[in-house]
Parts: C-alpha cells; sequence; structure tokens
C-alpha cells in the first residue's frame, strides 16, 4: 500500500487530506497516481494537464524529494512505506509595510 498526502483544494475535491492505493514496491510512481484518479477523479483536471503530464504548479513530493527531479519521474519505483505527496500553489501573507512598524 502507498499513502497519498492530499493538501488546500486537492484535499477538498478529494473529501480526504490521505488517500491509501494498493500501489506497492515494484509498482511506478504513475500506478499509484493512476490509482488515486481512480478513487477521486475529480482530481484528474486539478493535477494533470492536456497531455496527462502533472500541472507544473503542482508540487510533487515522494519521502521528501520530487520524483521528477531527483528519480525516473512517472516511471519511479515505489518501495516499501513511500509516501508520496501533492501540493497546489500556496500563497498569501503579507510584508508589514514600514509605516506598520
Amino acid at each position: 500500500m502507498t499513502t497519498w498526502r492530499l493538501f488546500a483544494n486537492l484535499a477538498e475535491a478529494a473529501d480526504t487530506r490521505e488517500v491509501q492505493v494498493p500501489a506497492g514496491p515494484g509498482d511506478t510512481f504513475r500506478d499509484a497516481l493512476d490509482q488515486l484518479l481512480e478513487a477521486h477523479p475529480d482530481l484528474a483536471d486539478l493535477i494533470l494537464d492536456e497531455d496527462g503530464d502533472i500541472h507544473d504548479h503542482i508540487r510533487v513530493l515522494r519521502n521528501d524529494s520530487n520524483p521528477f527531479v531527483s528519480d525516473d519521474g512517472f516511471e519511479t519505483v515505489l518501495e516499501e512505506g513511500d509516501e508520496l505527496a501533492l501540493f497546489p500553489p500556496v500563497s498569501g501573507g503579507c510584508l508589514a509595510s514600514a509605516s506598520d512598524e
């Protein structure tokens, strides 16, 4: 089993912050993503672009590193206990102006 962690609007769309999928050791990141989207099809448009790639603004982590930078992207082979996470863009807050100090 592999755990997906979802944040912000992705968690809202799935109505949960955590999803277990059957993908395990020897399966790929793509397998786990397909299983996530099969369980929660409303996430597809939020995560994937028209070519089936991860939207540029979505951050993906596998055990705290980006599989598209440090591993083999969609073909990254999963290991026992892997935790996958999807983050939408995050913004907010403001800087205090000189007059606020």
